[in-house]
């Protein structure tokens, strides 16, 4: 199953330097036009951790892993257009293009994470991709919990602090 990532998710892991796991658990993330231009607003802003990225983003980088995408066909514009107002255009557009082409959607944004469920999309966020990284032996729970609290103290806004308790839980996307 094809993925799809919003900025919540890339901020994440990039501003703990570790978007290399994103590609090392699912080989290939997409990520639409909007999202790639809330990135490079982040970027002006002062959001360093963004630099560098497209090293990883195809078609700038021939080689790279994530990939951009934008929305296709009348059936996508018109659900982007539906979606509640309150979501980013970035949030927004992954939601469309994940429900139409029925790819899974990742995100740490509690409103699009509510919006995926309720348009019956597969989603999955950071603590997912953690435990997930876990299970794949990518990484050991220690390293993973150290993880989650260097994106804690760097803004994301956990509601674990731990991922013990999330270990018997299976992923969303597994």
């Amino acid at each position: 199953m094809k993925v799809i990532a919003n900025t919540t998710i890339l901020s994440n892991f990039a501003a703990v330097g570790r978007l290399d796991l994103l590609r090392d658990l699912l080989g290939e993330v997409y990520l639409t036009t909007e999202v790639y231009a809330e990135i490079q607003d982040g970027l002006a802003e002062g959001c360093d951790f963004y630099a560098g990225i497209e090293a990883f983003l195809h078609p700038l980088a021939a080689d790279g892993w994530l990939k951009l995408t934008s929305l296709e066909g009348d059936d996508e514009r018109r659900l982007f257009g539906r979606l509640p107002k309150a979501l980013h255009h970035g949030e927004a557009s992954c939601l469309a293009i994940a429900a139409v082409r029925d790819w899974a959607l990742l995100s740490d944004d509690d409103r699009a994470r509510k919006a995926a469920g309720d348009l019956g999309v597969i989603v999955s966020g950071a603590l997912g991709a953690l435990t997930m990284s876990v299970r794949a032996g990518l990484l050991t729970l220690t390293e993973a919990n150290a993880l989650l609290s260097r994106m804690i103290q760097a803004g994301y806004r956990s509601p674990y602090s731990n991922l013990v308790e999330l270990m018997d839980k299976p992923g969303a996307l597994e």
